[in-house]
């Protein structure tokens, strides 16, 4: 108990710490509060049974993340399916203690743990994926909180900028902040989250989500995006040169219970 205790206030402290100290994020120029993402990626191995992966987030853990108030979980699949088959978790809290509490919570609800038993018990010469990979990002100034699509049938849009350095980050960060969202928003890139990860691989780095109705209006929307008068200007000002340094990018769609 009390080294559950220790971890628990250790990864507050840490977490605190990031939060404060990233250059990303200075200022006082909002005083909003800003949402906390967790992404996973899940790699399934092959011949596994994806539907128990999928039942445990369906019967089991967005029900838990709901019952404490933690809304709007997305779960997405690849577009283009590569194999073995990748799913993906996003799941937005309120806030770093947010976080905290309800993953400590839900190590002891009973309804919870009920659930997860048959994704509990899953032989080990029979895993489900190999491993998966988790990040944790703070939402950016100007858009403070993840905005879910409306509509049913379309395409996301997950874009990940690493940059040569945390400052290059921080520069990025501060382009989208002071007027990239209106040219997203004009160009039919309709925007989910923006999140700078604060704990994760392949660091410094940002990700961010679009949506649209299909690949055609996403090729059409990036068109519009690239020949808008502010986006020249934004992009000719030299304090945002050399921001980016790789920029990756993959097409999913939702999952037939994903709240997102």
């Amino acid at each position: 108990m009390q080294r559950r205790k220790f971890l628990q206030s250790s990864l507050a402290v840490t977490a605190g710490i990031a939060a404060n100290i990233s250059p990303a994020i200075a200022g006082e120029k909002y005083a909003t509060q800003k949402e906390v993402y967790e992404w996973r990626e899940y790699e399934m191995r092959f011949a596994s049974d994806q539907a128990q992966l999928e039942n445990y987030f369906k019967t089991a853990l967005i029900p838990a993340l709901n019952k404490y108030g933690v809304k709007k979980v997305g779960v997405f699949k690849e577009w283009n399916p590569s194999e073995p088959a990748k799913f993906y978790l996003l799941t937005p809290f309120a806030s770093l203690d947010n976080y905290l509490s309800v993953n400590t919570k839900l190590k002891t609800d009973a309804d919870y743990v009920k659930n997860s038993a048959a994704y509990n018990n899953v032989p080990a010469d029979k895993p489900l994926y190999n491993r998966f990979t988790a990040s944790l990002m703070l939402a950016f100034d100007g858009w403070p909180a993840l905005v879910p699509p409306s509509g049913e049938s379309r395409i996301f849009e997950l874009r990940t900028y690493e940059g040569y350095s945390e400052d290059a980050v921080r520069r990025k960060i501060k382009m989208f902040n002071d007027g990239e969202y209106p040219i997203f928003q004009r160009a039919n890139l309709n925007p989910v989250f923006f999140g700078e990860v604060i704990a994760g691989d392949k660091m410094p780095r940002l990700t961010y989500m679009l949506t649209c109705n299909n690949m055609e209006e996403r090729s059409k929307g990036w068109a519009a995006f690239v020949a808008d008068p502010e986006w020249k200007k934004l992009v000719a000002d030299p304090q945002y040169a050399n921001t980016i340094s790789k920029i990756s990018n993959t097409f999913l769609v939702p999952a037939s219970y994903s709240q997102i």
